[in-house]
C-alpha cells in the first residue's frame, strides 16, 4: 500500500508510532521479535521440515532481525500459517511492509498465495482469489481482519531470492523518511497505520482446511450435519444416568 493511498485526512508521518498492545504478537510461530517501532517485517518462505531448515534460510531470518525488522521468520503454509502471520502483523500498526523472500514452496505455493491475497483479496468463501495453492483458505480470520491486513501491509516481492544483501537493502529502504527507490518500488516509512491494533488469535481453528466445505451446497450440508450432531448430544445428555431412573433412590 503506497503512502498516497491513505486517507487524505492523514499524511505520512514516520515519527507517528504507537506502542503495540501487551498481547503482541498474539500468535506463536517460527519468528523472532525485533524493533516494535519498525515499519517492516520479513517473511522467508519455508519448503523444508522444521528439523531440516538450511543454514542460509536461518541466515535470512537473522538478516531481517539484525537490519531492524519488527518481526522476522519463516512461513510454510498458505492457510493456518498465513492466518497466524496476519494476526501478528495487524496487531502492530507500525508494520507497513512485508518483505517476502526465499525459494517458493512447490507444494504449498505459499509465496504466490501471498501475492494473490494482496492483489485480489478473498471471495465469499474466504478463498484467496487467484491463488494456485492447494488449500488457500483463510477460514479462521474475520473478513475485517483480512481487509485490514491488505490495507495496512504492502508486499516487497523478493520471492525465489535469497541474497542477504538484497534483503538488507529492502528492509533499509522501508526505514527511510524520504521516498527511496528500491527496484520497482518507492519506499519510505509512512508511520503507523491510522487505526487501532487488531490483537486477536485465529478464531475457528480449522486444522484441516482441505476438509472444510468449499461450496454453498457443501456448507449447507455441513451445517445440517452439525445441527444433527448437536441434537444427538442434547438427547444423550438428557438420558437418565445409571441409578437415576424414575423410582430409584
Amino acid at each position: 500500500m503506497n503512502p498516497e493511498d491513505l486517507s487524505k485526512e492523514w499524511a505520512p508521518n514516520p515519527t507517528h508510532k504507537i506502542t503495540p498492545p501487551a498481547e503482541y504478537p498474539p500468535e506463536s510461530g517460527r519468528f523472532v521479535r525485533g524493533n516494535d517501532l519498525s515499519p517492516v517485517a520479513v517473511c522467508v518462505i519455508l519448503k523444508w521440515p522444521e528439523d531440516k531448515v538450511p543454514p542460509d534460510i536461518e541466515a535470512l531470518v537473522r538478516v531481517g532481525l539484525e537490519t531492524g525488522a519488527a518481526l522476522s521468520g519463516t512461513l510454510q503454509t498458505e492457510n493456518i500459517g498465513l492466518e497466524k502471520m496476519i494476526c501478528n502483523l495487524v496487531a502492530n500498526p507500525n508494520i507497513r511492509y512485508l518483505v517476502v523472500c526465499g525459494p517458493e514452496s512447490p507444494g504449498h505455493l505459499t509465496g504466490q498465495a501471498l501475492l494473490a491475497l494482496e492483489a485480489n483479496g478473498v471471495d465469499e468463501h474466504q478463498w484467496i482469489i487467484g491463488a494456485e495453492a492447494p488449500t488457500p483458505y483463510l477460514y479462521n480470520l474475520p473478513r475485517g481482519t483480512i481487509e485490514r491486513y491488505r490495507q495496512q501491509i504492502r508486499l516487497i516481492d523478493l520471492l525465489n531470492e535469497g541474497d542477504p544483501r538484497v534483503v538488507r537493502d529492502a528492509v533499509w529502504s522501508c526505514f527511510q523518511e524520504k521516498p527511496t527507490a528500491f527496484r520497482q518500488y518507492t519506499l519510505c516509512d509512512p508511520g503507523a497505520f491510522p487505526a487501532e491494533p487488531i490483537c486477536s488469535t485465529i478464531t475457528w481453528r480449522v486444522r484441516q482446511p482441505w476438509y472444510a466445505p468449499r461450496t454453498d451446497e457443501e456448507r449447507e450440508a455441513h451445517d445440517r450435519l452439525q445441527d444433527l450432531m448437536a441434537e444427538v448430544r442434547r438427547r444423550v445428555e438428557q438420558r437418565p444416568k445409571p441409578g437415576e431412573e424414575a423410582g430409584d433412590e
